[in-house]
């Protein structure tokens, strides 16, 4: 059966949803303090660091990511950090920090590549996109496709809700939004919502990372046998020339003849 939250249950606040959650506030207030001291100032950061497509399409590449911790309006930024808190720490405690961490992060940069396909056809579309609404969408719809039944709070409302049908809801909202001044972001959180899609089908178990790494090591493992391999090779032909027979096996270990015969 599928278990149900408290009402008063607020989820664990630890690993990369703290991280997260304290990277995005710090950057809020200092960005509010910035503009209290140098309003121009918080204007050119705002600049480089919100996502604008055609800043990106001559080279500005980091706004796919710093675009993210750029948050405007207390009560938006409220509601962005909840959904992190509540969709990422329900995550990370079910499928490990790493693969959470991850499935963010690429729908992050997938909103913004949605945001950049959005300009490419429609020109008249040029806004700045800022928020992480991009990657919450990805910890959402990986949250129903995944623990659809689960059942939990539907902040600020006093009811419960299962995920399956919550994502349905989000999902409505943003194509309704697409209708309206906003059709950048919401376009962009479909686009989040479809980069999560596609890492929770097709990314491993344990994550890109993992799998990375362990590519990495069979390689490595596979370039120094070669090289023993290679090296036996070499010792045979110069051991030939001094008239001595040497021994090795497939995989360039020596191979000792006395052990042979003592068996």
């Amino acid at each position: 059966m599928p278990r149900s939250a408290g009402l008063l249950t607020f989820p664990d606040f630890s690993g990369f949803t703290r991280k997260l959650l304290l990277w995005n506030l710090g950057a809020y207030f200092f960005l509010i303090l910035l503009h209290v001291a140098s309003a121009s100032s918080a204007f050119t950061l705002l600049v480089w660091t919100a996502l604008l497509p055609t800043a990106v399409l001559h080279g500005y590449i980091w706004q796919f990511v710093t675009y993210s911790f750029v948050h405007q309006g207390i009560l938006d930024t409220a509601f962005q950090l909840l959904s992190l808190w509540f969709l990422c720490s329900f995550l990370e405690g079910t499928r490990g920090a790493r693969w959470t961490a991850e499935l963010y992060w690429v729908s992050v940069v997938g909103a913004g590549l949605a945001a950049i396909a959005l300009y490419a056809v429609w020109p008249a579309t040029l806004t700045p996109l800022t928020g992480c609404w991009g990657g919450i969408f990805g910890l959402l719809i990986a949250f129903g496709f995944l623990y659809g039944d689960q059942q939990f709070m539907m902040f600020p409302l006093p009811m419960m809700i299962r995920a399956k049908y919550l994502v349905w809801v989000y999902f409505l909202i943003t194509l309704a939004m697409l209708f309206s001044s906003e059709k950048v972001f919401a376009f962009s959180q479909l686009g989040g919502a479809l980069f999560g899609y596609l890492y929770i089908q097709f990314a491993p178990r344990g994550g890109l990372a993992a799998a990375s790494s362990s590519q990495y090591f069979g390689l490595r493992n596979n370039y120094y046998r070669w090289k023993r391999r290679r090296a036996a090779r070499k010792f045979e032909v110069y051991m030939r020339k001094q008239n001595r027979e040497v021994s090795f096996d497939k995989e360039g270990r020596y191979i000792d003849p006395d052990k042979d015969r003592m068996n």
